[in-house]
């Protein structure tokens, strides 16, 4: 399984997504390398086809995608299950794609 967090400084929110993914990573017995990437500029935005931080992407798939407004060193909003919008993914949202990626549902 691959694995990339892409975060912003600029965005606090980025250190509790990284735990929570490494927690369900975990709890899912899955032993598999994160890569950790800094987006700083807006060159490494479009490049890494970013979103917004935090963004998890699993075998080149983002675990919440997104409609395309452009790519930027910004800060990042998740839709939860409830409704409510939260600057980080959900635990159960990281599972749900843990688990596809593992060919579960």
């Amino acid at each position: 399984m691959e694995i990339r967090f892409l975060y912003s400084d600029q965005c606090p929110s980025h250190d509790e997504a990284i735990e929570r993914l490494r927690k369900v990573l975990d709890e899912e017995g899955i032993n598999a390398k994160i890569e950790v990437i800094r987006v700083e500029t807006f060159e490494d935005a479009k490049r890494y086809r970013y979103p917004g931080s935090p963004t998890i992407l699993i075998d080149g798939h983002d675990i919440d995608p997104v409609p395309n407004y452009g790519y930027a060193p910004t800060c990042r909003a998740y839709r939860l299950e409830d409704g409510r919008i939260s600057p980080l993914p959900s635990v159960s949202m990281i599972r749900k794609a843990v688990r596809a990626a593992k060919g579960e549902s």
